[in-house]
C-alpha cells in the first residue's frame, strides 16, 4: 500500500512537473507571443485606419492644391527677367487714358534689390471720378505683371464736384538675369 501511495505521489509529482513544464515552457511563451501579436495587430489596424482617414482627405487636398495653382498661376511669368520699366509705365498711362483720368503723373523711383528680385517703386498720380479710379485699379490688378500697391491716398477736391485726386505708391518686380551675377 505504501508502494502504491508512493507511486501515486510520483505520478502526481510527474504530472505536476509536466504540467508546470508545459505552462512554463510552452503556455507562457505562447501567451507572450500572442500578446505581442495582438499589439502588432492593433498597431497595424491603427495605421490602416489613419491611412484610410488620410486617403479620404486626398480629394480635399488636391482641390486646395488646384485652387492654389490657379491663384499663383503664372507667378513666374508675372515677374519678368528684364526690367521692362518703360513698357510698364506706358501700359499704366494707357490704362489711365482708357479710364479718362486727368492730370496724370507716373514716375519710377530708384531701383532696389529685394532678395532674389529687383524692385522699382513707381509713384502714380491722377484725377478723376472714384468709379474711374476703381476701374483703373481693377485693370492694374489684371495686368500680366506683378504689381504691389504700397500706399494709396485719395483726396476729394475742394469744390466737392465728385473729382478725386489719387496718389499711389506701387512697386514692380523683375528677376535679375542669371548671367548678371
Amino acid at each position: 500500500m505504501l508502494f502504491r501511495e508512493r507511486r501515486q505521489a510520483a505520478i502526481c509529482v510527474a504530472a505536476a512537473v509536466m504540467v508546470g513544464g508545459f505552462v512554463l515552457f510552452r503556455y507562457l511563451p505562447m501567451q507572450r507571443k500572442m500578446k505581442s501579436l495582438r499589439q502588432a495587430h492593433a498597431a497595424q489596424m491603427l495605421a490602416i485606419s489613419r491611412a484610410s482617414a488620410e486617403s479620404r482627405q486626398i480629394p480635399t487636398i488636391e482641390e486646395q492644391l488646384l485652387q492654389l495653382q490657379r491663384k499663383v498661376g503664372n507667378y513666374e511669368r508675372q515677374i519678368p527677367t528684364q526690367r521692362e520699366i518703360g513698357e510698364f509705365l506706358q501700359r499704366i498711362a494707357n490704362l489711365m487714358n482708357k479710364h479718362n483720368l486727368q492730370e496724370q503723373l507716373i514716375q519710377p523711383g530708384k531701383e532696389m534689390k529685394a532678395g532674389q528680385l529687383n524692385c522699382v517703386p513707381v509713384n502714380m498720380q491722377c484725377k478723376g471720378k472714384l468709379s474711374q479710379i476703381f476701374k483703373f485699379y481693377r485693370n492694374v490688378q489684371g495686368l500680366d505683371r506683378f504689381v504691389r500697391i504700397e500706399h494709396v491716398k485719395l483726396v476729394n477736391d475742394n469744390n466737392f464736384s465728385g473729382e478725386v485726386t489719387m496718389q499711389t505708391e506701387a512697386v514692380i518686380y523683375y528677376r535679375a538675369d542669371v548671367e548678371e551675377g
